[in-house]
């Protein structure tokens, strides 16, 4: 796709927070690819729907490469000729079982933390600080059942699954950190898609996760895994960012200074002042009754479907809901 190179392109992803430029676990490592493949490009951020499964997605004209269509955003822009760092790496087996080892109990192991085990305050903010309560509430409520049938938990297992998920996660570490070693990159030295997806998952890891994650305590036992993470994010994301080639957005711009950041990934996170809504934000707002009434037909829709499905063995464990709180 030829006529794609002298179009503008642009990357719609989640809301920028915890001093990340975007801080959604799938949009971030598309943006890091980005940022590798040194692709002209602009952020923008959907605010609308927080729940959409298309989401990240780029476009560049009448061209969209959406997250969830053949295999995601990275995956699509292969296929279609735009952008590929990994056309020498197909063939060797190691990378393509750490791609997927990174994609899969990584992948797993963050689903469980921001939806599953945690107090919910990450997932809050990254996807439903800007929509009014009933609203966030109903659709974290359907995203944790979400994930629930997704990794398979139910009344019964949810304890070895637990168990399974962090061995796994503790067994990625160990091997990635023995692969890294004191290299610049994964393989070939020099950024590929694995780079992007690790480094996405680190960040994401260690400044979107609470101080008292289990995965984030086993990801800072690896002092070269975190050397890593923050040598790319300085060089890729804080440096690069000034490059004329891609544009710094305004919300960007104000991430850069919040939350935690490489300085502070062992100590206590800081306290940060409200951020004044913009115009966008204050617009959506307004609407936001109207959508609250189609939410609330397709969560009552969903859960009689579920009841009436209900009494198996793959029930999903709903007594630990609590009405008040948000449950991850």
């Amino acid at each position: 796709m030829d006529e794609l190179d002298n179009q503008k392109h642009t990357l719609v992803a989640r809301k920028p927070c915890f001093g990340l430029p975007t801080a959604c676990p799938s949009c971030l490592p598309v943006y890091i690819y980005l940022r590798f493949a040194q692709l002209p490009f602009d952020l923008s951020f959907n605010l609308i729907h927080p729940d959409s499964d298309q989401i990240p997605y780029l476009e560049s004209g009448s061209y969209v490469a959406y997250n969830n269509e053949k295999g995601g955003v990275i995956e699509s822009l292969r296929e279609d000729g735009i952008v590929d760092l990994d056309s020498e790496f197909y063939t060797i087996p190691e990378w393509l079982s750490t791609k997927v080892m990174i994609s899969t109990w990584l992948g797993e192991a963050i689903m469980y933390e921001l939806w599953v085990c945690s107090d919910g305050s990450s997932a809050k903010k990254i996807y439903y600080s800007d929509l009014p309560w009933p609203i966030g509430k109903i659709l974290s409520f359907k995203q944790t059942l979400s994930v629930k049938q997704l990794l398979g938990i139910t009344k019964d297992n949810a304890n070895r699954r637990e168990e399974e998920i962090y061995t796994r996660a503790t067994m990625a570490y160990g091997a990635l950190s023995t692969r890294l070693g004191e290299q610049a990159f994964f393989f070939e030295n020099r950024p590929s898609g694995v780079d992007a997806l690790f480094l996405g998952h680190a960040l994401f890891t260690l400044q979107a996760l609470p101080e008292t994650s289990l995965l984030r305590s086993k990801l800072l036992e690896h002092s070269n895994l975190v050397r890593y993470a923050e040598k790319l994010r300085m060089e890729f994301m804080e440096a690069g960012s000034s490059s004329s080639s891609v544009p710094r957005t305004p919300a960007e711009s104000s991430s850069s200074t919040s939350g935690r950041g490489p300085s502070n990934w062992s100590s206590k996170a800081k306290s940060k002042p409200k951020r004044e809504k913009s115009e966008e934000e204050k617009t959506f707002r307004r609407r936001a009754k109207y959508f609250l009434v189609t939410q609330v037909v397709g969560v009552l829709v969903f859960l009689s479907l579920l009841g009436v499905r209900g009494g198996g063995d793959n029930e999903v464990d709903l007594d630990d809901e609590d009405d008040g709180d948000y449950n991850y």
